[in-house]
């Protein structure tokens, strides 16, 4: 069976651009973003590592840490890199797992099995573009496969990880279009109105089972160890998240 939502990210050792890493200790208890390419030096793929160096300080600002990953030697990933570096404005400063044996891009189920043509010279399947968002406790939040002829859109993954975050740290669920923290959040259903009241104060209630609220950009700390941060909303785990749907 393949990797769902809420499984455990796979641990694994791998060279990179940056040296050897064992994905969790590179993680560090944070947020990170693990994504495959089919293949250095192609248009595509070219774009998209630039886009994604552009966002350096929207990855660090939400604490996360940006993981690529190629089916390509640790020699072609360095030179390709001078290329990106030269045309897409920015400097790649994350590191690229060298993936010429397939072993971490099988672990994830990243390998393309329906394009004849993404393939290498000796016909082994290159990787799609698959995103996996893994949180502090090394847990899979958000899996997307695109196919290889469609550049991602890292904007959006950005939004996931904003939904992510503030759902963690409060009650809530982000609804369709939800674009950013100034717009309105939709009310856990185990959230009575009692609690919402004092929860959030003014909110909406659009049907007994819909209930929006806006939330301040500036959030009080959430205390990890005892999962109740300064507005007395609980953090709820992964159980809670599935009652908002």
């Amino acid at each position: 069976m393949g990797l769902r939502l809420g499984d455990e990210a796979p641990n694994f050792w791998a060279d990179t651009t940056q040296g050897e890493i064992e994905f969790h200790a590179f993680k560090e208890d944070q947020w990170a973003i693990l994504f495959s390419h089919p293949e250095d030096f192609t248009p595509v793929c070219t774009t998209e590592l630039g886009a994604v160096a552009r966002l350096k300080d929207e990855w660090l600002k939400r604490g996360v840490k940006v993981l690529g990953l190629s089916c390509n030697d640790l020699s072609s990933h360095e030179e390709w890199l001078k290329d990106i570096d030269s045309t897409q404005n920015c400097h790649v400063d994350f590191p690229i797992i060298a993936d010429a044996d397939r072993r971490v891009a099988t672990l994830y189920n990243m390998l393309d099995y329906q394009d004849p043509s993404n393939v290498d010279r000796r016909g082994m399947p290159f990787t799609v573009r698959s995103v996996f968002i893994v949180d502090p406790r090394n847990r899979i939040r958000l899996i997307i496969t695109y196919p290889a002829v469609t550049g991602r859109n890292f904007d959006e993954i950005l939004r996931v990880i904003d939904s992510l975050q503030l759902g963690d740290e409060r009650r809530v669920a982000t609804p369709a279009n939800w674009k950013g923290r100034g717009d309105d959040v939709i009310i856990h259903n185990d959230v009575n109105d009692e609690e919402a009241a004092k929860l959030f104060p003014g909110f909406k209630k659009v049907l007994p089972y819909l209930r929006t609220a806006r939330i301040a950009d500036e959030l009080p700390p959430l205390n990890r160890e005892d999962g109740i941060d300064q507005t007395g909303s609980q953090n709820h785990n992964d159980e809670t998240v599935m009652n908002c749907q």
